[in-house]
């Protein structure tokens, strides 16, 4: 008769809970929150939002894409070139300049470049344009390699086969150690050091809306010793308080206080005295991971440099040629498959200012070495051979 009941005491009763509830990590006070590291995100906050980052990307796209540039194969260098010509105005919204900076600023802020070609089934494009490198994905093939190119706007999808033919996108990338497909830029690596600077500027923002002074506290001492006001008066101060002492608006306003009400200024902890000295810090690091030396973004307390013509000249040939050099090759190899020919594309340091101390010792030194041949000298300076040159 009561067997119903018996049952209900063996069997267990119906719980109903995650199957991973027990690997959940629960959040913790004080843990960092960090900006997103997406390519969006980062160009948000790293670029758009950050002066240092700002100028760090402009300065090496500006200067990279004014890197006079020579087109040679093994037999001649090319005063004029189709390549040179299809690069000097790639379409018509662009120049040269406006071609190349952003496609630099693109492999700076994403660690990816690609490079449309528009016509030139049978010859050299017509025109180039660079994409967006956030909008832009790659599509593996079973065996890894990219069989198309995605470039994604809103709800609209356009697909660039690859594998036809040459190739309609011209990929650069930046070196990543952990994917095969996408660069590693150095705004990734400056992510850190760029959250704390915001923050920084946060802060100091605060600091101003208050006056620029540190904060303080009111003690009340009642008649009687008794330290504490009633609910309505505690309430009024607090609207006064709000109403006519905080805010930008009234610095410098005098605070009159009734009686038992005395201010205690609060003055900056060593933490916040150390505040400016973490900004400066974190603005190095920034620059230091897109290889721009600090005193030419005019950040203090740098002196790895002697003066500022040493850094100007370690700029262009640690940072500005290697960049250059990189993106022209891959340019030169993929224009040299539409044109059936192959072609070289560099960067021509003769003709940069910044180096020019640097190259009157190598050609000095080079004419002098009269155990070299003119043949030897011309491919030590980097030039093409001459005919019927011993």
């Amino acid at each position: 008769m009561f067997d119903f009941l018996k049952r209900r005491d063996e069997e267990a009763p119906e719980r109903k809970a995650s199957a991973t509830g027990r690997v959940m990590a629960w959040p913790g006070g004080g843990r960092v929150a960090w900006s997103a590291r997406d390519t969006g995100s980062l160009t948000r906050t790293g670029f758009a939002a950050n002066p240092v980052g700002f100028r760090a990307v402009r300065l090496i796209a500006e200067a990279a894409a004014a890197v006079p540039l020579v087109c040679q194969d093994a037999g001649q260098r090319y005063e004029t070139h189709p390549v040179l010509e299809l690069i000097g105005r790639p379409n018509p919204a662009q120049g040269r300049a406006e071609l190349f900076e952003a496609l630099y600023a693109h492999l700076l802020l994403s660690g990816n470049g690609f490079v449309e070609a528009v016509g030139g089934e049978t010859d050299l494009p017509v025109e180039l344009h660079v994409l967006r490198s956030d909008r832009m994905s790659v599509v593996p093939g079973a065996d890894g390699w990219p069989v198309a190119y995605e470039y994604a706007v809103g709800a609209k999808t356009h697909r660039f086969v690859v594998g036809e033919g040459v190739s309609p996108v011209c990929h650069v990338r930046a070196f990543h150690p952990q994917d095969d497909h996408y660069g590693f830029s150095p705004m990734q690596a400056a992510a850190t050091a760029v959250d704390v600077h915001n923050a920084a500027s946060r802060w100091s923002k605060a600091l101003l809306d208050n006056a620029a002074r540190p904060s303080g506290a009111i003690v009340y001492r009642g008649a009687d010793g008794q330290g504490a006001l009633a609910p309505d008066q505690y309430e009024r101060l607090q609207h006064e308080m709000e109403a006519y002492h905080q805010g930008s608006a009234n610095a410098g306003r005098p605070m009159l206080l009734e009686g038992g009400l005395d201010w205690k200024p609060m003055g900056f902890s060593p933490s916040d005295m150390e505040f400016q000295k973490t900004k400066e810090a974190a603005a190095r690091e920034i620059a230091q991971a897109f290889g721009v030396p600090p005193m030419l973004i005019g950040i203090p307390g740098d002196a790895t440099y002697a003066n500022y013509q040493e850094a100007h000249r370690a700029f262009y040939r640690l940072t500005v040629l290697p960049l250059v050099a990189k993106v022209t090759a891959a340019l030169a190899h993929w224009l040299g498959e539409f044109a059936g020919a192959a072609v070289e594309l560099r960067p021509d340091p003769d003709q940069l200012p910044a180096l020019a101390a640097e190259r009157d010792q190598q050609w000095t030194r080079v004419a002098e070495a009269e155990f070299l041949t003119e043949a030897e000298k011309r491919a030590l300076l980097g030039l093409p051979p001459l005919d019927g040159a011993a």
